[in-house]
């Protein structure tokens, strides 16, 4: 875990600065920002400069994977990041879920924007939005279905600088995908790990056994209950390494010798909670991590 970290960091602080650029370069022309965030993991799939990045623009964040969520958590961090003066809501880019509800929100947090626009009699100016979110969140997906997958890109408009992936959307909003990449806080063991329980860093950079014994450790807390609604009747006095064996000899999973082929258990569970087969499950909750 560690290795792949500092391979990661190393090149981190030079993509971000270009990235950064050219967020800056583009902000003049946005009104406001939507950032797509695993929903599961609200802290772990953001990164940490996005708020100092974006200024003082209106700030959407869009919960995505919100299906796969515990919908109770869900509710919390919408609430939390209302007290921060964020607007969130929950969307799930597969399902279609929540995504009605993007357009209005977008025009009832400009509203005095729109106002303004309709007092100066440039009622027909679109609201623009910039679309930001680090890899494997779901930001290609959401631009897709909210675009309708054929719409248009935004070309020749005054104001527009050429090179950047503008969508039209309808006649009063406009998306920018974010020009360029932005990337988590690898430095941070817990981040690199919750990304990789939900399979947004491959796991052939990890050692699978560690990382679904460290996963345990994190459902043994928050979802025990599901766990046994799962894999039956289990004991949480024992260590992580013990109960990974415990749940692949409940699986069938021996080996010669009696022993568990914990490789194959960790594999199996990593996969289960990937397909929500052991429950929807939040990994981060508002009053562990605010």
């Amino acid at each position: 875990m560690a290795d792949s970290q500092k391979q990661s960091v190393q090149w981190f602080p030079g993509h971000m600065a270009k990235t950064r650029r050219k967020i800056k370069e583009i902000l003049p022309l946005i009104d406001a920002v939507a950032e797509v965030v695993d929903a599961r993991i609200p802290l772990s799939s953001r990164n940490p400069e996005i708020k100092e990045l974006i200024e003082n623009k209106p700030h959407i964040i869009l919960l995505n994977k919100c299906d796969m969520a515990d919908s109770a958590v869900t509710e919390e961090w919408i609430k939390f990041y209302k007290t921060q003066g964020i607007t969130a809501i929950g969307i799930d880019c597969k399902s279609g879920k929540g995504l009605s509800s993007f357009k209005t929100t977008v025009k009832s947090v400009l509203a005095d924007k729109l106002e303004a626009y309709a007092k100066k009699g440039m009622v027909g100016k679109p609201l623009r939005v910039m679309v930001v979110g680090i890899p494997n969140v779901g930001k290609s997906s959401f631009i897709n279905r909210i675009a309708g997958g054929g719409k248009a890109k935004v070309e020749n408009r005054p104001g527009v600088t050429r090179g950047n992936q503008w969508f039209t959307i309808d006649k009063q909003l406009e998306l920018l995908d974010t020009p360029g990449v932005l990337w988590p806080k690898f430095e941070d063991q817990t981040v690199g790990e919750h990304l990789a329980f939900t399979g947004a860093v491959k796991d052939r950079i990890l050692d699978v056994e560690l990382l679904a014994m460290r996963l345990l450790e994190c459902l043994s807390e928050s979802y025990p209950e599901l766990l046994e609604n799962r894999y039956g009747e289990l004991d949480f006095t024992l260590d992580s390494y013990d109960l990974l064996s415990l749940i692949g000899k409940k699986r069938g999973m021996v080996i010669r010798g009696g022993e568990t082929d914990t490789e194959r258990a960790a594999n199996m569970l990593l996969e289960e909670y990937r397909n929500c087969k052991i429950g929807f499950i939040s990994l981060e909750r508002v009053k562990n991590n605010a």
